[in-house]
């Protein structure tokens, strides 16, 4: 292509119209005539072959344009036919190609089909939108009801998660990759006060956290949701967030509320009227960074990975700190707490005697079960058995360890005075579990590996978990989420991928490919299928979501409600009907992401700045990035597949673009034959051997 002319030398300013033009875009050539190429006026062919704009011609003296041939087609075809047909081009590639070449009713015609696809009403789904409240005024009365104010400014906000321990080494190539982040602003503070932070629910109340400030909202049966409370604006953006909404027995009546927002070590505390308007109960501290805040009935919990708990009680206003060991993760059940802690101990504290320990300062932190290896215990959930006449309640406690086991503990009622005993252990992890959950009918764990979740249905007999036949594999896939370590403006605590739902039901996860993205995927977790996927409906990021299990109301035939809640960054909130998704689960069955949807999620995501520090991509663009590394992603091999053992450390960050390819990799492989995964080898340690394959195929499921 070495001939060059200029539009002087080689197109004439005017020609017949039946005149032939040979072009070559791209490197394809086509043939048109000078009258179906401009009878658009003012597009970019008239202006081309009227000399406006300079050409380039090939050796063969056609004119050479810098574009996409297989999205010239469909164009050029609509010159010709005025009729669209974008069969095996992406609509929104189409769209940018029309409007480059100025072809005003190609344009406009596809901007009809975009809004006929996309409402701002949502799809059938979308169950209540709420814009964004009024900025409050600045909180004048800074007095601590306990403890002395904090000196020195703001505290350094919180960067851990409030399950997992704060060094986890091996935590998986994402977590490492995502280590590379923007420097903070020179002010410390969040670039978008106005973004939804945290997004929290309790029966029918709502709380959502923005940088400064909080807002409460209430569903009324008849006139919906309603904003009840706003609280002041705070010296502090929010980091932690936590709601209830029915306190029997507490200091206001029965109908107690109370909403509690922390960051560091600082803590503050509402109470709510059920009819609108709250007031400030106190600022409480806990000394170190506060790694979780929840409520345990009328008592406030605050807990550090540092191994100290704060407890509040809303009925004797009594605040109280105590030291324990390192705490890993946590859980609640009915009134006991139990806290996981680094050195392989579970401990649990029954706060329902909080008022009795009062005096001697002490909560009566009892250890109930140490881990055969002491491994760290990072993730733990409990499920209490229904009461029965015949049996009484049975505690089961699923856990997962620093070194990527899973246990499954019961306590019997005749066996109360010795211990749990252990009931079943699981080691087909090799990085940290992070999340686990024991329900009725599957456990479920995800470790440190990009999110990978494996889960097992669980045989009860009256009840009660069973060892005959035992649990069986169901399946096994990622949560694949580019969030950083601290996630949209600086707080990861807003987007949890669950698992969420009631024990006793199907749970799912929540999946945000990319941190700007305004699409959620809804994933069932016992098989990886995608429930339902959401956009929100102003096109604004979303950038906290959760899972709202709402009491149904008090009309004949009403029942309980889920719904997905996301908060976007214009601070707008939008409500899902997840419950009618799964209602509707069996008719349209889905699989996970597909190659296009990863395509166009991770097209949304820088990627080569992120890795551009380990010396590796040269493309600045993520799909070009991605399609440079096809040929050599194919001898890329995942962690645990095909039983190879994953890459150390010190290879992974000598592997240019390993994210990419790795991404790459797991998109190439989803069509290939499901097959069981092998665990890889373990070191004895001196608990048995290790868990045989199981004869029943895994259900691998892709993105």
């Amino acid at each position: 292509m070495a001939a060059v002319a200029t539009a002087a030398e080689g197109v004439p300013a005017r020609g017949p119209p039946g005149e032939v033009i040979h072009l070559n875009v791209g490197g394809k050539r086509f043939s048109t005539s000078r009258q179906t190429l401009t009878w658009i006026p003012d597009s970019f062919f008239s202006s081309l072959l009227s000399g406006r704009i300079s050409t380039l011609k090939d050796e063969t003296g056609a004119i050479f344009i810098d574009r996409d041939p297989t999205v010239f087609a469909p164009i050029l075809n609509f010159l010709r036919t005025k009729e669209l047909d974008p069969r095996g081009v992406h609509g929104s590639s189409l769209l940018h190609e029309a409007q480059f070449y100025g072809l005003t009713p190609l344009v406009r015609r596809l901007q009809l089909r975009e809004e006929l696809d996309r409402s701002s009403c949502g799809n059938v789904l979308f169950n209540g939108y709420l814009p964004p409240p009024v900025f409050p005024v600045k909180r004048r009365n800074r007095h601590s009801l306990v403890g002395p104010q904090q000196l020195g400014g703001r505290p350094a906000p919180v960067r851990r998660s409030n399950t997992m321990p704060p060094n986890l080494g091996n935590a998986g190539l994402l977590g490492r990759m995502l280590e590379e982040k923007a420097p903070p602003s020179p002010s410390g503070q969040p670039e978008e006060p106005g973004m939804v932070r945290l997004v929290c629910g309790h029966h029918s109340w709502i709380a959502v956290a923005y940088t400064q400030f909080l807002v409460c909202y209430r569903l009324k049966e008849a006139s919906g949701w309603q904003l009840v409370f706003s609280s002041p604006r705070l010296d502090w953006p929010i980091e932690r967030l936590a709601l209830t909404a029915r306190v029997p027995g507490g200091a206001l009546g029965e109908h107690d509320k109370m909403v509690a927002a922390a960051t560091g070590s600082e803590i503050l505390l509402w109470a709510l009227q059920a009819e609108g308007g709250g007031s400030e109960i106190g600022v409480f501290h806990l000394g170190v960074p506060v790694e979780a805040l929840f409520f345990v009935g009328n008592q406030l919990i605050a807990t550090s990975h540092t191994g100290r708990i704060g407890v509040w009680n809303a009925v004797t206003k009594h605040w109280q700190v105590q030291e324990v060991q390192p705490i890993t993760s946590y859980d609640a059940a009915g009134s006991f707490l139990l806290l996981g802690c680094s050195n392989g101990s579970i401990y649990y504290v029954d706060v329902q005697k909080f008022p009795l320990r009062m005096k001697d300062n002490d909560l009566l932190v009892s250890e109930l079960y140490r881990d055969p290896a002491e491994d760290g215990v990072t993730a733990l959930s409990v499920y209490l058995t229904p009461k029965t006449s015949d049996s009484g309640n049975w505690i089961e406690i699923a856990y997962g360890t620093s070194s990527g086991g899973v246990r499954v503990i019961v306590q019997h009622p005749e066996t109360v005075g010795s211990g749990p005993q252990l009931f079943q252990t699981f080691t087909v992890h090799r990085s940290p579990v992070t999340k686990i959950m024991l329900s009725e009918k599957h456990l479920i764990s995800v470790c440190a590996d990009n999110n990978h979740v494996r889960t097992w249905s669980v045989t009860r007999f009256r009840g009660m978990i069973s060892t005959q036949p035992g649990s069986t594999p169901l399946a096994s896939f990622k949560i694949l989420a580019l969030e950083s370590a601290d996630g949209h403006g600086g707080c990861s605590a807003g987007n949890d991928i669950g698992p969420y739902g009631e024990r006793d039901d199907q749970q799912v996860f929540i999946q945000k490919v990319v941190p700007n993205a305004s699409q959620l995927f809804v994933r069932l977790s016992s098989t990886g299928q995608r429930v339902c996927s959401v956009r929100s409906v102003d096109g604004s990021p979303t950038t906290a979501f959760t899972v709202l299990e709402c009491e149904g109301s008090r009309r004949l035939g009403s029942r309980p409600r889920r719904y997905l809640l996301t908060g976007q960054a214009n601070g707008s909130l939008a409500m899902w009907d997840l419950t009618t998704a799964m209602d509707g689960l069996g008719q349209a069955p889905a699989g996970g992401l597909t190659e296009e949807e990863l395509m166009g999620q991770l097209e949304q995501c820088e990627l080569a700045p992120l890795a551009s520090s380990r010396g590796s991509l040269p493309s600045a663009s993520p799909r070009a990035s991605l399609s440079s590394l096809h040929s050599a992603s194919s001898n890329t091999s995942l962690s645990g597949r095909r039983g190879s053992p994953s890459p150390p450390q010190a290879e992974v960050r000598r592997r240019g673009g390993s994210f990419v390819e790795r991404c790459q990799e797991l998109v190439r492989s989803a069509p290939e034959p499901r097959r069981p995964p092998t665990p890889a080898p373990r070191p004895s340690t001196g608990l048995g051997p290790p868990l045989t394959p199981p004869k029943k195929n895994l259900n691998e499921t892709s993105f």
